[in-house]
């Protein structure tokens, strides 16, 4: 009698599982349908997590790599950037490297000197950094989960080094720019802008940041450094273009980067 109970109570356990897994089999389904929408920016986002771990192999020789660190030399001295794996914001991507070494070699026209500078998206640093190695007064801004990071490069990089010493500070696109950069108190020669069109989602955002801080009679000077990588990119840019005079200053095709110098439409 008890091994008859005990049949009975596994095939019970097995109708009851056999249940569950069609009812889990039909909300897995009823799920993916609902995500299909989602599935280019899962695509996109796959995309650059895989350039996050394939890119270390793209750029020149001169770039080496040991332990979570990155080494360059631009603008006449090394800079070592430490990098984390846990956030797109945390990587050093081929915008920043490209627009750093287009202001390290257009100084003349470009020049940093005694200029104030800020950062959107500023990330690990780098851009940031040069631009202190350069002589000028920076402000690097990011959100407030990057900026560690990023305060430990800008300071280990320019300490004793730099004109100034780079200022850090939370910024969130589109977010209260009003409140905490009112204009004309914050103003700027140039803002900086590297690698920040990807799948995000905050495209308006980062259209609206870039109008607030280079608006008519700013005098204010835009460089945008961008890898194209996805249809949003494209479509970003020719937004970008009708809200600002740009001018394409720079492309690198093997790279897919392209700079863009621009100043608000009067």
């Amino acid at each position: 009698m008890e091994r008859s109970s005990t049949d009975s109570q596994h095939v019970r356990q097995q109708q009851h599982h056999g249940k569950k897994k069609e009812v889990d089999d039909k909300q897995d389904g009823e799920r993916r349908v609902e995500q299909g929408p989602t599935d280019g920016a899962l695509t996109d986002h796959k995309v650059m997590a895989g350039e996050a771990v394939d890119r270390r192999n793209i750029w020149e020789p001169s770039v080496y790599y040991a332990l979570g660190m990155e080494t360059f030399y631009i603008a006449g001295h090394n800079i070592s950037i430490r990098e984390s794996m846990d956030t797109y914001g945390a990587l050093i991507w081929p915008g920043a490297i490209a627009l750093s070494q287009f202001l390290e070699n257009n100084q003349q026209q470009m020049n940093l000197m005694d200029k104030a500078v800020l950062e959107i998206g500023a990330g690990t640093g780098l851009l940031s950094t040069v631009a202190s190695l350069l002589g000028a007064w920076v402000t690097a801004t990011d959100l407030p989960d990057i900026l560690s990071n990023l305060t430990f490069n800008l300071l280990r990089n320019t300490k004793g080094r730099s004109r100034y010493t780079p200022q850090v500070a939370a910024l969130t696109w589109g977010q209260d720019l009003g409140r905490d950069f009112p204009y004309p108190s914050y103003h700027y020669d140039y803002v900086l802008a590297a690698d920040v069109v990807y799948p995000h989602g905050c495209l308006e955002e980062l259209l609206e940041t870039m109008r607030h801080f280079c608006r008519p009679g700013s005098r204010t000077t835009l460089l945008w450094a961008n890898k194209i990588r996805f249809q949003s990119d494209l479509g970003f840019t020719e937004c970008f273009k009708s809200s600002f005079n740009s001018t394409l200053v720079l492309e690198l095709p093997l790279q897919e980067v392209r700079i863009y110098k621009a100043t608000a439409k009067e």
